[in-house]
C-alpha cells in the first residue's frame, strides 16, 4: 500500500517538473535578457564601461553616441586628470561637433558619473566628457550627467593616480587642469549591447 502511494506521488512530482519545463514551449513564451547600450572605452590603463541616461539627457547622449560610432574618441587623450575630482577627455576646440543645449539636474555627480563639460555658456557643450573620480555635489545642476560608470573603477583610480604636471587656469588661477606627464590614451571607444547591470 505504501509502495503504491509512493510511486503515485513520485509520478505526480515528475509530471509537475515536466509541465514546468515544457510550459514556455507550449505557450510560446520566451525568456529574454534585458540589454542596454553602453560605451566601452579601452585605454592604455585598461577598460571602462559606462551606461547612458538617454531619457534624461537625450541630446547629449545622441551627440556622444554619434561621435563614438564615428570613431572620434579613438586616440584622444585624457588630457586633464585631477585626482579626487575628474578625468577629462575630448577636444577643447569642439571640432566636428555642434553644441548641445544644457540638460542639467536629473542625476547627481557621484563617483563614476559621466558628464559633458562646457564653458560659461550653459548650452556650449560639444565633445568634452569627464568622469568623476569622487562625488562632486557642487557641480550638480550645472552640468549634464549623461552616464554612469558600471565597470572599470580600478581603471578610473589608476588614471587618477597618474603623475601630473600641475596647471591652474581661470581669472584667479583656481581651476585645476593638471596634465598627465605620461599620456593617458583612449585607444578605442565603441558602443555595445550588454545585459543590464543592476
Amino acid at each position: 500500500m505504501q509502495v503504491t502511494l509512493f510511486r503515485r506521488l513520485r509520478r505526480f512530482v515528475w509530471s509537475l517538473v515536466l509541465v514546468a519545463l515544457l510550459l514556455p514551449t507550449i505557450t510560446g513564451a520566451q525568456t529574454t535578457t534585458e540589454t542596454e547600450t553602453v560605451a566601452v572605452l579601452k585605454t592604455n590603463h585598461g577598460e571602462m564601461v559606462f551606461r547612458f541616461f538617454a531619457e534624461d539627457a537625450p541630446k547629449t547622449v545622441a551627440q556622444i553616441q554619434r561621435l563614438i560610432r564615428e570613431g572620434w574618441y579613438d586616440g584622444k587623450r585624457f588630457y586633464r586628470v585631477v585626482s579626487g575630482h575628474v578625468i577629462q577627455a575630448g577636444d577643447l576646440e569642439g571640432a566636428n561637433a555642434s553644441t548641445v543645449p544644457g540638460e542639467f539636474g536629473a542625476h547627481p555627480h557621484v563617483r563614476g558619473a559621466v558628464g559633458l563639460a562646457r564653458d560659461s555658456d550653459p548650452d556650449s557643450g560639444t565633445t568634452e566628457i569627464y568622469i568623476c573620480h569622487a562625488p562632486r555635489p557642487h557641480l550638480d545642476g550645472n552640468y549634464a550627467v549623461f552616464g554612469l560608470l558600471v565597470d572599470g573603477f580600478d581603471v578610473l583610480d589608476s588614471i587618477a593616480a597618474t603623475e601630473v604636471e600641475e596647471k591652474w587656469i581661470g581669472d584667479e588661477g583656481k581651476v585645476a587642469f593638471h596634465e598627465p606627464k605620461t599620456p593617458v590614451i583612449i585607444e578605442s571607444a565603441k558602443l555595445e549591447e550588454r545585459p543590464v547591470s543592476r
